[in-house]
């Protein structure tokens, strides 16, 4: 029948029902507006039929009844109702005051059980209302029966065996009402149906007003009252809805949480008998009438299938609660009942139940030392639950399951945290208002704690969203936060499905998709809003806790998992464990293997966003808002901290130093460019980044293979960015700062940057070379590493200060649109090197006088000719390959391009003579013997334009250089026979003419002499006296070596090979042959090879002409370089015999003169 049926819906856990003698403590001398009813008990009564005819059930629904037939009569008698016919067979629906209600309200097979009746007439709808009378009798009726000293021995009486085997039951004082109370306490121990069906009975009577409670009323009688929460008399309210009244009293008593300085506080005693209440009802929402009459419907529409008992259709109803189709009354009255579970976990019958030995076994019990309130709040139990579950201590599935589902109640509404409501009031007033549903408050409060948003939250309310993610633990299972899950779910089954549903590692996953393709817009504010909070508290990142909690006691002396110390804050740990992460062995106590997998995770996951460093956000907020306030998207809050490093307050420069520091170590932390150098990593650098620790060999990898077809424009942005932050200090450059730390201290102290450190030791290694010292000052493995950050330096202007700041201003004015890598803005410079300002101008001299010196630095050469250098120098000395290359470039297998850039070079050097380190030391005698008025009048970091080799030039056609110098420059007069580019007096002073005269030879750019040779040929036609002067010298070199003049020495190269093969190159001996035999008739030369030479003699002639010797030596030169060599030599000789003769006969006159003046 259906008080049974209900009953059988009811397997509640009711920790305590207290029943006594209401009537007389509570009501005085009236009760329904009556004298007190003294609850008769005459000996002849019988209970009524039992509802059920299970033998099993029926003893207990006897005794129950045989008690509530006498609480029948008295209730009749005390509501004025008509005597019954029966003493021992009075039924509440023979009573003319409740039939009308009945007939109306009830279905007639309930009518024979007073229970059934009862449950039915006090369940009816609101609307539904009874008839005075019915009320008052109701009323007495349940009074009555629950004060009635036979109720207390019908239980002994059905609950024999169980109250003898319970102890603390069988020792409690008999006519208090503490016996029941202490079975429903240990219900889950009976064993006896009977037992358990009695007890289950009587528990919607009792609960269907508070003033049927035990002690309720003594305790909340002041509160009711100035609270104004409902009638204490009988008539002045609905007697059977008095479960409003406790529904406002638990308002009242949440509201106190929330606003403790605008409500009047409630007494201690009756928050306690509030909490009790709900607890009591915590197994079933029927004894919650407030809740039961709220969510009636929304019950039958969500939960129509979920068996009544153990709090379930709470949880169905919880689970629910954010349904468009949830009425607002009930979804109040669910809050309502969630706010007393957060300040008591007991109001949950279900989570009380499934955790009850794990609060024993890990010690979550209350302690008798500690205020109740602190140790039965729900936030303590899931702590110190949580706790145990990181430190990988047994808590049972079915305990875990309950705390997963209350965590994600915490999560979705904020307002069951009183300490959010409390402390971020303001702040979801001005900037979260109407996101009450599923989370989104709490994550609008989390952006704006996060600083997204132009305002931020003040501290306490920053500590309260802080303590509510440690007691909700996300981080653990991302469906614990609802926002997330939602917002997530499809990157998560896109990106993630391979990873276990609700495994913590799927936070992980979500990050390292962080700003890709398969990441959406609202997952990634939900996610960074999120991990803002876990990254300040190093526990609420499970498997890191689980790897590590071992390691920070060890080295960080922390404590428990939701314990705090002020000497080691949550925050501060983390930063702990990283520095002892990268120790070497030497440096002793590291972090064991796991752990330092799961503390690089970390910061990889933290150079996503700045605000993901709580150490990095604290000390550089300012700095932030003054020179990165612009820079939003991904890592560039961190990129511009390192640019302005140097502009940055000393606390904040510390912190983004070190961890510049250690990204030099492990570039993999900085997620971002690894994820975007993902196609170079693979094809070239898959060695090193598959290493587990990285020590700096990665980053290398990428410099070097920069300019590779996979490296796309934001690795190699990326890349040089993090090149240019190394610029700033040593330290920033793992493998250097390792390889040359020692030398630094000792050779360089005080020098910071790295820049001027590699500056110090490579003058020091230069000084030592030079010096020819026995040992070097510098370390084998410091010089090594010294060259790789010589040669990386080389390839961007930027990462050298001393050349890029005084080049800016020529940069943006003479190269605007050239790119910075591949040291094409360098190349830019050199080709404008006449237009640039003074200061740039004598930098880019001195970094072409460093690269002709050790080729190597000089970028662009080794990068254009890498397979040439492979193919012809590869024996070669770094510091010859440049000589190498000249000697082989007009090969048949010179590469064009390495040949250009070769040429390019070989102009360069023939500028001035300092820039030819092999001709500076063949000729270091010569240079100052024959050419120091130029260099008295030469700067040091200007060129000389070639004037000194046109000076030495000039002495070697008057044969007077030393053999090296000689040799050196014959090798130039060649190349620059071939190249008229190469001479640079002759560019500078004929280009006007070349144009003009000789514009198709110089288009052709076939480099073998065709446009010298145009010169010559239009030698007349020259106007400019400066080219014709430069003409007439290359006429005047040809004279001295035919090797000079390419056009000439092709013509005559079989007459050479025929005639002259005996004659020793050089000093103009083979021309000397060639014009002899020009001059003997019996030798016929080729005619291309006569036709040319007599040319040449008509150019002399004209040289001779209007070029007349400047001295003995170019008389000499012109003389020995004649045709008429031997006439006028001839004729020298007589000259000198005429003369010698004169002068003997001359002087045999005066001294006959001088002896005849003697004799007078």
């Amino acid at each position: 029948m259906a008080a049974y049926s209900y009953s059988q819906l009811l397997p509640l856990l009711l920790w305590s029902v207290c029943l006594c003698d209401f009537g007389s403590s509570v009501f005085g001398s009236k009760a329904a507006g009556g004298p007190p009813a003294e609850p008769p008990n005459p000996p002849g009564l019988r209970a009524a039929d039992p509802p059920d005819k299970d033998a099993p059930a029926a003893a207990a629904a006897a005794a129950a009844d045989d008690a509530a037939v006498a609480a029948a009569a008295a209730a009749a008698v005390v509501a004025g109702a008509s005597q019954p016919r029966r003493t021992t067979g009075w039924k509440l629906s023979e009573e003319e005051a409740c039939r009308g209600d009945l007939s109306r309200l009830c279905p007639k097979h309930t009518w024979t059980n007073n229970l059934a009746v009862l449950e039915c007439l006090q369940d009816r709808r609101e609307e539904s209302e009874l008839a005075p009378d019915c009320n008052h009798l109701l009323w007495s009726y349940k009074l009555n029966l629950t004060t009635d000293p036979k109720f207390e021995s019908v239980a002994t009486e059905v609950c024999k065996s169980t109250i003898a085997e319970i102890k603390e039951c069988n020792e409690e004082e008999r006519g208090k009402g503490y016996l029941v109370s202490c079975l429903v306490d240990h219900r889950g121990n009976v064993s006896e149906y009977q037992c358990n069906q009695y007890i289950t009975k009587m528990t919607s009577i009792v609960f269907s007003d508070y003033r049927l409670i035990c002690g309720f009323m003594d305790k909340c009688r002041e509160d009711i009252i100035s609270l104004h929460c409902g009638s204490i008399n009988v008539g002045h309210k609905d007697v059977h809805s008095q479960g409003e009244v406790i529904a406002c009293l638990e308002k009242a008593l949440v509201r106190e949480a929330e606003q403790p300085d605008r409500v009047r506080p409630i007494g201690e005693e009756c928050q306690r008998a509030i909490l009790r209440v709900a607890e009591l009802s915590s197994d079933d929402f029927h004894l919650d009438r407030h809740l039961y009459f709220s969510c009636r419907d929304d019950r039958e529409r969500f939960c129509q299938n979920t068996q009544a008992g153990e709090g379930k259709v709470y949880k169905c109803l919880f689970n629910h609660k954010f349904e468009e189709a949830m009425s607002e009354k009930c979804r109040d009255a669910l809050t309502t009942r969630q706010k007393l579970i957060s300040q008591d976990y007991r109001v949950s019958y279900s989570l009380a139940k499934a955790c009850k030995t794990d609060l024993r076994k890990q010690r979550c019990s209350l302690d008798s030392n500690l205020p109740r309130a602190r140790e039965a709040r729900l936030s303590y139990l899931l702590l110190c639950l949580e706790a145990a579950v990181h430190r990988g201590r047994p808590v049972s599935g079915e305990c875990q399951g309950e705390m997963l589902d209350y965590r994600r109640m915490l999560m979705e509404d904020f307002s069951l945290s009183p300490e959010i409501v409390l402390h971020c009031r303001t702040e979801i007033e001005a900037h979260c208002s109407g996101l009450h549903r599923k989370g989104r408050t709490l994550h609008c409060l989390m952006r704006v704690g996060r600083g997204d948003r132009s305002a931020t939250v003040d501290n306490i309310c920053q500590s309260a969203l802080q303590t509510l993610i440690q007691s909700a633990d996300p981080g653990a299972d991302y469906r614990i936060d609802r926002a997330l899950n939602e917002a997530c779910e499809s990157v998560i089954q896109t990106a993630c499905k391979h990873i276990r549903n609700g495994d913590p590692m799927i936070l992980s996953c979500l990050m390292e998709h962080l700003y890709t393709e398969k990441m959406v817009q609202d997952c990634e504010h939900r996610l960074l809003e999120l991990q803002y909070f876990i990254s300040r508290d190093w526990k609420l990142d499970p498997v890191l806790y689980k790897k590590c909690h071992g390691d920070a006691a060890r080295l960080c002396h922390t404590h428990g998992w939701n314990e705090t110390s002020e000497l080691m804050p949550p925050g501060a740990v983390f930063s702990c464990l990283y520095r002892h992460a990268y120790r070497t062995e030497e440096q002793g106590r590291r972090l064991s293997r796991d752990c330092k997998v799961e503390v690089q995770r970390i910061l990889h996951q933290r150079a996503l966003d700045v605000k993901l460093d709580p150490e990095l956000q604290k000390r550089c907020m300012t700095d932030l808002g003054k020179w990165c306030s612009e820079k939003t998207d991904a890592g560039q809050e961190l990129e511009c901290l390192q640019d302005h490093l140097e502009d940055l307050v000393s606390a904040c420069r510390e912190v983004v130093g070190n961890l510049t520091e250690l990204e030099s170590e492990d570039i993999q932390i900085d997620a971002l460019l690894i994820r975007a150098c993902e196609p170079v990593t693979q094809a070239h650098c898959h060695d090193v980044a598959d290493i587990q620790i990285d020590t700096g060999d990665l980053m290398e990898c990428l410099v070097q293979n920069k300019h590779q077809k996979e490296m796309n424009e934001k690795c190699s942005v990326g890349v040089t960015h993090f090149q240019l932050v190394q610029m700033k200090d040593f330290r920033f450059s793992y493998k250097f700062k390792m390889a040359c730390k020692e030398d630094v201290l000792r050779l360089c102290p005080n020098i910071k940057k790295k820049v001027d450190v590699v500056i110090c030791l490579s003058t020091t290694v230069k000084n030592d070379t030079l010096q020819e010292a026995k040992e070097q000052r510098v370390s084998l493995k410091c010089r090594k590493q010294l060259r790789v950050e010589e040669l990386e330096m080389s390839e961007d202007i930027r990462l050298e200060p001393e050349l890029y700041d005084p080049c800016k201003s020529d940069i943006s004015r003479l190269c605007p649109n050239v790119a910075f890598g591949n040291a094409q803005m360098i190349e830019c410079l050199k080709e404008q090197k006449k237009q640039l300002s003074q200061r740039c101008h004598q930098r880019i001299f001195r970094l072409q006088e460093v690269e002709m010196t050790d080729p190597e630095l000089d970028y662009q050469l080794m990068r254009v000719c890498k397979q040439m250098i492979k193919r012809f120098c590869s024996d070669a000395d770094a510091r010859s390959v440049l000589q190498c290359l000249k000697q082989n470039k007009n090969s048949e297998l010179m590469d064009p391009k390495c040949k250009q850039m070769i040429t390019k070079r070989q102009i360069t050097q023939n500028t001035d003579y300092r820039l030819n380190p092999v001709l500076r030391k063949a000729c270091r005698a010569d240079i100052p013997k024959f050419c120091q008025p130029i260099l008295n009048k030469a700067s040091d970091d200007s060129e000389l334009e070639g004037q000194v080799i046109g000076c030495l030039k000039l002495k070697y056609t008057d044969q007077r250089l030393s053999p090296d110098c000689e040799d050196q420059i014959r090798v130039i007069l060649q190349e620059s026979a071939l190249d008229y580019r190469l001479d640079p007096q002759l560019q500078m002073h004929c280009t006007d003419e070349i144009s003009r005269l000789c514009a198709e030879e110089a288009a052709a750019q076939e480099q073998t002499g065709q446009v010298e040779e145009c010169l010559k040929v239009n030698l007349l036609k020259i106007k400019q006296e400066a080219c014709k002067k430069e003409v007439l010298n290359m006429l005047k070199e040809s004279k001295a070596d035919i090797f000079v003049d390419p056009v000439l020495h092709t013509a005559c190269a079989l007459d050479l090979k025929h005639h002259c093969a005996a004659i020793t190159p050089g000093r103009g001996r083979q021309m000397s042959c060639l014009m002899e035999a020009l001059q003997d008739k019996r030798v016929r030369l080729q005619p291309e090879c006569k036709k040319r030479l007599q040319d040449r003699i008509d150019m002399w002639s004209y040289a001779a002409k209007v070029a007349p010797a400047e001295g003995f030596s170019d008389l000499a030169m012109q003389v020995m370089t004649s045709p008429s060599k031997n006439y006028i030599l001839l004729m020298i000789a007589l000259s000198v015999c005429v003369l010698f003769l004169v002068g003997l006969l001359c002087g045999r006159i005066t001294k006959q003169v001088t002896r005849e003046l003697k004799d007078r």
